[in-house]
């Protein structure tokens, strides 16, 4: 264990001026970032713009000044620290649900591109044509900055609709819908083997897409299909999509889903069965409390058999497109922000640094676990700003 250091009164003498070389390594690295995204970014800069950066800091001549006298803990304070970054050079990761530049599905893939893995998506088959020509026409460009100034490359963008396994399940509706016209090997089959052809393998697989087509509906009013149609788009789908890419997935690699804390937690206007979908994917069947839930068997069986961590990111209210559809977001959000912990909103950019931590070396020894990335609303128990509250001290960020 370390041990703190004695504060030492140092005479004034001649020494070069690294804590001079250490603010023009940080100054440079801050500029690559935009706004409030600079300290989020920064966290993930690869080892190999730091080693870079270094070895232009000391291939330039020292600089020599004289320095006044001070107080000083250690010399060591004016040496840079190491790096530990989150380093995915040399990784592929396939995003599943991406269908614009707004969503978790975006800001994890822009994470992961920022850590140095190569980045392929899936989007749904009706959405696929305007998310393409927006990433042609320069629409996203914006949002593809990445730390270093670059633009975030999407390698490949594949056709996909996870609720059908093979071309055998597709009803003729679905066959003969203009919306799917045009695009083909979009089941989830033909779409590993695609990229199984084009890539020969991943390292990172991410479940970021759910549906329920009467979401707005309470569960009393929700029909048996709307329910298992949520419970098909937004659970086995992802089932369904490990079960297939893990035979081409190095072994190492990590997969991650996304999941709500409507899964533990009652909030009205989620509904059409979506609550119980999320369920599915990380809670215990409440009435069958021994039975593990769907994340802890995947991460046993893909563990043992493929050597691959599968973990879940419950996140917080996100002001996405999808999120829009529920009705009641900005509700949610402002409920976050008056009882959280945390008492700021939730940025994408957040919940991306964490999947690029759950998929990284780091975190090598974690499998089957939820991570809140929620700024701690789900540690709450009650509402504070309920007016029962009034008179209890509790801080609150005016």
């Amino acid at each position: 264990m370390a041990t703190a250091a004695t504060p030492a009164t140092n005479m004034a003498m001649i020494k070069p001026c690294i804590s001079c070389s250490r603010k023009v390594f940080m100054s440079s690295t801050a500029s690559f970032s935009t706004e409030s995204k600079e300290a989020s970014w920064n966290r993930l800069t690869s080892s190999s713009h730091i080693s870079s950066s270094f070895r232009s800091i000391f291939s330039a001549p020292i600089k020599f000044k004289k320095v006044v006298t001070r107080a000083m803990s250690s010399e060591n304070e004016n040496k840079p620290l190491p790096g530990l970054p989150v380093d995915l050079r040399g990784k592929r990761a396939f995003i599943a649900g991406v269908a614009d530049d707004n969503g978790y599905g975006w800001a994890i893939a822009k994470s992961l591109a920022a850590a140095g893995a190569e980045i392929i998506v899936g989007t749904w088959v009706p959405a696929l044509n305007i998310f393409e020509s927006s990433l042609r026409r320069g629409k996203f460009d914006e949002s593809r900055v990445l730390p270093d100034g670059s633009l975030m490359e999407i390698t490949k963008v594949y056709p996909m609709d996870a609720v059908y396994d093979s071309p055998d399940d597709v009803p003729e509706d679905v066959k003969s819908n203009k919306r799917y016209a045009g695009s083909s090997k979009w089941t989830v089959k033909e779409l590993v083997e695609s990229v199984k052809q084009d890539f020969g393998s991943i390292d990172i697989l991410v479940h970021s897409l759910a549906n329920g087509p009467e979401v707005t509906k309470p569960l009393l009013e929700t029909s048996r299909n709307g329910y298992l149609a949520a419970i098909s788009a937004s659970s086995y789908s992802f089932v369904s999509l490990l079960k297939e890419f893990v035979s081409i997935m190095n072994p190492g690699g990590a997969s991650i889903s996304l999941t709500y804390i409507a899964s533990e937690r009652i909030i009205p206007g989620y509904g059409g069965g979506m609550s119980s979908a999320k369920a599915a994917l990380e809670t215990f069947i409440s009435s069958f409390p021994m039975f593990p839930c769907l994340i802890q068997v995947l991460a046993f069986e893909a563990g043992r058999k493929h050597k691959i961590r599968v973990n879940t990111i419950s996140a917080g209210p996100l002001r996405s497109r999808a999120a829009k559809a529920i009705g009641f977001i900005d509700m949610m959000i402002d409920y976050s922000l008056a009882n959280a912990p945390l008492q700021k909103e939730l940025s994408a950019e957040e919940v991306g640094n964490a999947a690029a931590f759950l998929a990284s070396p780091l975190a090598s020894a974690i499998t089957g676990a939820v991570v809140y990335v929620d700024n701690g609303l789900n540690a709450m128990g009650v509402g504070v700003d309920s007016p029962v509250f009034v008179d209890l001290d509790i801080p609150k960020d005016n």
